[in-house]
């Protein structure tokens, strides 16, 4: 298990640099930055904000640094370009992945 610089209980091996697990993060973020833009237009910069506390809320939920895919895709199609529906879609994907996934395949199916 690696962890930051500094953690709690952090043992000498394994330790990943402040650095290098930002540098991660920040990749991510401007990895989304296009599809932000198309569905957020100039309120992309929120969206990828609440995007990294999805991140960090699903770390501290699960102990996995990022949700899968399928469900960050799923927080996507619930949010439907709104922000409030973003912060929901996030919370949802947090506390019961499953039903988002219920809520985005509804929406799947309606298109």
């Amino acid at each position: 298990m690696m962890v930051r610089d500094g953690a709690v209980g952090a043992g000498s091996g394994g330790r990943v640099p402040h650095s290098v697990a930002a540098s991660s993060r920040d990749e991510r973020r401007e990895g989304a930055r296009d599809r932000a833009t198309l569905e957020f237009g100039d309120r992309a910069d929120a969206a990828l904000d609440l995007l990294e506390l999805l991140e960090l809320a699903w770390h501290d939920s699960h102990g996995d640094p990022t949700p899968p895919t399928e469900v960050v895709e799923d927080v996507w199609v619930v949010a439907s370009g709104d922000l409030g529906q973003l912060a929901s879609a996030s919370r949802l994907a947090v506390t019961d992945w499953g039903d988002l996934r219920l809520a985005a395949d509804d929406l799947r199916a309606r298109v």
